[in-house]
This record gives structure tokens, C-alpha cells and sequence, in this order.
């Protein structure tokens, strides 16, 4: 199965490159036209001596550094942990998007089971707006209480080193220990493990769209 347009949906702006940051790099590099939409740059926990617009310049880069083209990002500015004060807007917006990109394939989104309040409201309302196309969920660990391994996405060394590369960009979060290198490789090789290969990234998958 090939999957030739792709929406990546980001409560915050490492979140997808944390999540499907390999997967994203190997779509790009087997054609997929991939967007990137990002609903907080979480102003109000950017460290002291940075600029608090410095995450918009941060998931630009990041998400260069994967191939996604600048005019295919599309940032939002919610506020942080209050995402679902803003549920229906952001409904809205993503309804939006659809109509004006109906042949979008698949969507990345937050897992149902993840804790974070943004990103359970992105994940529900991403599966309310998209419903009939194909929607994986992508792991991020340390919110996730449960996550079902449905689904695995053979990665190379290529792969993970532009997930590397691409979370290396956010300079302000340098500090989060989920974005080390080894932590990312850690993972990749840990899901590898499981599904017969060297490298993996794992989703759950909420709907398979075959038409």
C-alpha cells in the first residue's frame, strides 16, 4: 500500500517529527506530498532567553530537514493545555483543509489513548474530521498509558537520522530528554525488534481506507 498525499496533525510543534518522524522521511523520499499542521507553539513554556515565537522558526526547520516543503506547514497558535477550549474551531479548520484537499490518504494523529489533554483533542477531532480516510495513531511513550501496536513501519538508518536531525532543530527543547538521540534510536530499535527488523516506528491503527 502506497499512500500519495499526507496530513500530519501536531498539538504541539515537535510532536510529529517525535512520533512519525521516520515514517514521514520515508513517505517524502517514496513521493508522498506530505502537510504538516501544527495547533500550538506553546508560548508560554518556551524557556527564558528564547524568543516566544522561536518554536514557529524551530518546526520550520524540523520539518525541512524531513523534506516537508515550507508552504505545507500550517501553524496555529492555541494556547498550550488548552486546546479543548478551542474543540469546534479547530473542527472547523480541519474541515476546512479537507474540503479543499479531499484526496488526502492517510492522517497521522495522536493516539485515542494519550493523556495529554491537547492531545487527545487533536486525536478526536482529527478522527471526527477525517473519518473516511486512513488514520494511524503515532506513539509518544510518555502519554501514552496504553498503545496498541497494530501496525509497523520498516525504517533504514537513513530514516533515523533525519528523525535525529529533524528534532536536533528545536534548540528550545533541547532540554527534554525524549528528544535525545539515543532516546529516539532506543525506540526505533526497540519497535525494529518486535517486527523483525533493524529499525521500526509503530501505529495504531484507527481506519484502513481502501477504495
Amino acid at each position: 500500500m502506497s499512500f500519495k498525499k499526507v496530513l500530519v496533525l501536531a498539538p504541539h510543534t515537535d510532536d510529529g517529527e517525535l512520533g512519525a518522524g521516520g515514517f514521514i522521511s520515508k513517505l517524502i523520499e517514496d513521493g508522498a506530498d506530505v502537510y504538516y499542521m501544527a495547533f500550538s507553539t506553546a508560548e508560554e513554556s518556551v524557556p527564558e532567553g528564547f524568543p516566544k515565537d522561536i518554536l514557529k522558526t524551530e518546526v520550520r526547520a524540523a520539518t525541512k530537514v524531513l523534506g516537508v516543503k515550507d508552504e505545507n506547514v500550517i501553524i496555529f497558535n492555541y494556547q498550550v493545555r488548552k486546546l479543548n477550549y478551542a474543540r469546534q474551531e479547530i473542527l472547523e479548520e480541519l474541515i476546512k483543509f479537507k474540503r479543499v484537499h479531499q484526496d488526502i490518504d492517510l492522517v497521522l494523529l495522536p493516539s485515542i489513548n494519550d493523556i495529554h489533554q491537547d492531545h487527545s483533542t487533536i486525536a478526536n477531532e482529527g478522527i471526527r474530521a477525517f473519518k473516511t480516510k486512513s488514520i494511524f495513531s503515532y506513539e509518544l511513550i510518555w502519554n501514552n498509558l496504553s498503545f496498541n501496536t497494530q501496525s509497523y513501519i520498516s525504517l533504514e538508518e537513513k530514516h533515523i537520522n533525519k528523525k535525529i536531525d529533524a528534532l536536533k532543530e528545536y534548540k528550545s527543547q533541547g532540554f527534554r530528554d525524549y528528544l535525545s538521540a539515543d532516546f529516539i534510536r532506543s525506540l526505533a530499535v526497540a519497535r525494529g525488534v518486535q517486527f523483525g527488523v533493524k529499525y521500526a516506528e509503530t501505529f495504531e491503527v484507527v481506519r484502513l481506507s481502501i477504495k
